[in-house]
Parts: C-alpha cells; structure tokens; sequence
C-alpha cells in the first residue's frame, strides 16, 4: 500500500529542481499573460485581481473541501482537474458574485457597474443640491471638511484607476489571512471537531471564514473606498472614512496592507517552515488557544512591519524623499506599502523551504528551537537576497517587463509592484502541493 511521500530525487536535489521547475514556470506564464512586451499584458490590472482570486478559490478548495470531489483520482489528472475547476469558480466569483451579485448594491465592488455609469455620463452617486449643502454645512460644523466639490468621473479615468478591480484585491488580501487563521490558529473550531463530512463541513468553514472576512473587510477596507468616493471624487457620503489616518500619518489603505501581508507571513510560516512553534506552547482548548495566539499573531505582524517603516531609511537611496514628492506621494503611504513588499519576499523561501526541502537544517531535530530559529534566520536573508535582485539587480524590469523600473534605484522602489510578482511566483509551488499531492517530484513509499 502507499504510505508516506518521499522526495524523488533525494535532498537537497528535489528541492533544487522543483525550485527550478515553479520559476520557469512562474515565468514563462508571467510572460504569456502579465508581461507588457507579451501577448496579453495585463499587468498590473486585472492580472493582480485574478492571480490573487486563483490563490484564494485554491485556498477553498484544499484546505476547506480536502479536493472534494476530486481526491481520489490519479495524478496527474486530479491536479489538471482542479485546475480547471479553480479557474471557472474564479471567473464565477468575480463576474458573478463581486460584479453582478454583491453589485446590486455596491458600485466600489463592481467594475462593469463603474464602466457603465461612466458611459452613461453619471457621476457615481447623485446627490440634490440642497443635500450637499446641509452635508457640509454640518460637516464644517463638525470641524471636517468631508465632501469637496462635485466631480464626474469619465469611463478612462475609471479604467485607469481599477477602483472596482482595486476593492476585489482588498477582499482577497483580508482572506489571505481571515480565512486560513481559522484552519492554523483555530484547528478548524467551531466546524471541527465534527462529523460533518464533505462537502457540508468545507461549505461551512467558507460560510464561518466568509462572515469573518466581510468584518475585517468593512473595518479595515471599506472606509478607505468611503474615501476615494466620498471624498476625492465627492459623491458619496453612505460610507466612512478611515479611522487611521491619525494613528499613522495616511488614511491610505496601504497602511493596513503593511502590517496586514506581515500578519499572513507570520500565519503561513506557523506551520511551515516554523512546524506550529512558538503557538505549540499553548496548552488551552480550542477557542482559547486561537485566540491567543491570533492576538499574538496580530502583535507580532504589526511589529515586524513599523520595524521595517522605522529601518527602511537605512537602506533606501538619498533621493527617495524626492522622487516621492515628485510623483505627488506620501512617504508614509510609500513605507508600510514597502513593508508590505517586503514580506512578499519571504512567501518563495519558507513555502519552498517547507515543502520541497522539507525543512532541512543542519539540527538532527528538525522541531527543535535551533531548526526554529535557523529556518527563520535563513528566510529573512533569503528574503533580503531577493528583494536585492528584484530590486538592485533589476529582475522587475528586466525579467518581468515593468516600465516603471527603466530608471533609478528611487523610481524602481516606488513603482516595483513586487508583491504581484511574488504571489505569482508561488501559483505553480501551491497547485502542485494542493492539487498534483507534489507530483512528480515525490512518490509514495510502498510497504
């Protein structure tokens, strides 16, 4: 019978090949698809929103639905399979449920109700004249100055700003994290321990999981869009605006995706490349457990990303101040989005590091606190190495075709968008672990 999967070729060699294989990849597709010098160029928008959808469907369905139905056909058939699969659920997701269904009642969700109201000259959302005066007057009342003039935004200005696309990839940012916390922090509580079985316990995980996403989602997202509506074109006050913008210097939704991408880094090396430690310390039952250590979880994201806000300067060029102040930016937006980039680089080495070196390290014990801490040490100078040649060595424009990078260090730092890259870059790693079971680069021992 089949037991336990053992790397084909030996180690480190599978490692090596498999690395080698997820570029090429990686890559080659990026160049089909993403590349502007390719045939379809979709870079950055709406290529971000589908990758970003395809990890999170394929999020579903492993984790949640355990390959359902799926998980007993041969390899690779299954992993060709759900494939597809992913890719009609993500398209369905997107045109139907954000576009059309969630639509029907939030225009900032849905990029064809955008498209259509600009091509029927509207603006976004029409208020009387008398409603907006008595709306400021109390706005300056109450000492703010929330609805400026108001604008009407034209079908390219819509197109070019992806607002809609832009709010899809909040979603799935916030899900990067809302919904694998229950799984990893929470051993699947409150739908696990159960006998519940597929695919009635997976809906129900997505259900639980989906309710905690629109949470997040609303308190960290939607002021932002209130923002971009509400305040920069002025046509909306149905929404709030960021809380933040006093805690931090930005209301930019950047600041959250700083801390927030650090909080998934932090969640996804838990049972990688960190084997469930330093979580594994706590003894409690489940709720108990998952709370504490996602408080820890939220704790330890955000202070490893103000790290990166408060250090950066050391390395960034002399004239980044003044290519930011050029381009009309913010430094502090500009940072936390940094630091948000710079945990991207880190998604390649633990991942790759987990699951096709399978946690080497020079300790006998490979869950002893000095594998812990030589795993982590080594992914944080494997990310520095990456960032470095993306960077520095310019892979972004080189390798990837992003005009944005054609000049200095400042410019590259600025308008990298690495993080796309970095997520695609993973794609090919995830869809043979989730759905090829690794094939071909490890087989089953045979007892």
């Amino acid at each position: 019978m089949a037991g336990e999967l053992r790397a084909r070729w030996g180690q480190p060699l599978t490692g090596i090949i498999s690395l080698v294989v997820f570029t090429l990849v990686a890559w080659i597709t990026w160049f089909l698809f993403s590349d502007p010098r390719g045939p379809v160029g979709s870079f950055p928008y709406p290529f971000v929103m589908y990758l970003a959808m395809m990890i999170l469907v394929g999020l579903w369905q492993h984790m949640f639905l355990g390959d359902w139905p799926f998980q007993n056909l041969p390899q690779p058939l299954r992993g060709i399979i759900e494939t597809i699969v992913n890719l009609i659920v993500v398209w369905f997701v997107i045109h139907v449920i954000f576009y059309r269904v969630l639509g029907l009642g939030f225009n900032f969700l849905s990029q064809s109700n955008l498209n259509a109201l600009a091509e029927a000259g509207k603006v976004l959302l029409p208020i009387p004249p008398e409603a907006i005066q008595k709306a400021i007057a109390d706005s300056l009342a109450a000492g703010q100055a929330i609805l400026p003039e108001m604008k009407t935004m034209g079908l390219d200005a819509m197109k070019a700003k992806h607002f809609a696309e832009s709010a899809v990839v909040c979603y799935v940012l916030i899900g990067f994290f809302s919904y694998p916390f229950v799984t990893i922090l929470f051993g699947k509580w409150p739908v696990r321990p159960s006998d519940l079985p597929q695919p009635q316990a997976g809906l129900a995980e997505i259900g639980w999981c989906s309710t905690l996403t629109l949470f997040f989602y609303t308190v960290l997202i939607v002021p932002f869009w209130g923002m971009v509506f509400g305040k920069t074109l002025g046509t909306s006050i149905g929404l709030n605006f960021p809380w933040w913008g006093d805690i931090n210097g930005t209301p930019h939704v950047h600041w959250v995706f700083g801390w927030w991408e650090w909080m998934i880094i932090v969640l996804f090396m838990t049972p990688n490349v960190w084997r469930m430690k330093p979580w594994s310390l706590i003894k409690l039952p489940q709720p108990w457990k998952g709370l504490i250590s996602f408080i820890f979880n939220v704790a330890l994201g955000y202070l490893i990303a103000l790290t990166c806000v408060k250090i950066a300067g050391a390395w960034l060029p002399a004239d980044m101040g003044q290519v930011i102040e050029h381009a009309k930016d913010n430094m502090t937006r500009f940072l936390w989005y940094h630091a948000a980039e710079i945990a991207g680089f880190t998604l390649i080495p633990f991942l790759i590091w987990h699951h096709y070196f399978d946690d080497m390290c020079p300790m006998s014990d490979i869950d002893s606190w000095g594998a812990f801490w030589f795993r982590t040490i080594g992914v944080l100078v494997l990310c520095a190495l990456n960032y470095y040649f993306f960077y520095y060595i310019n892979f972004g424009h080189w390798g990837l075709g992003n005009h944005h990078m054609e000049h200095g260090i400042a410019e590259r730092l600025l308008h990298g968008e690495s993080l796309i890259w970095n997520f695609w870059w993973i794609i090919p790693l995830l869809w043979n672990e989730w759905f090829f079971h690794k094939w071909p680069f490890y087989v089953h021992e045979h007892h």
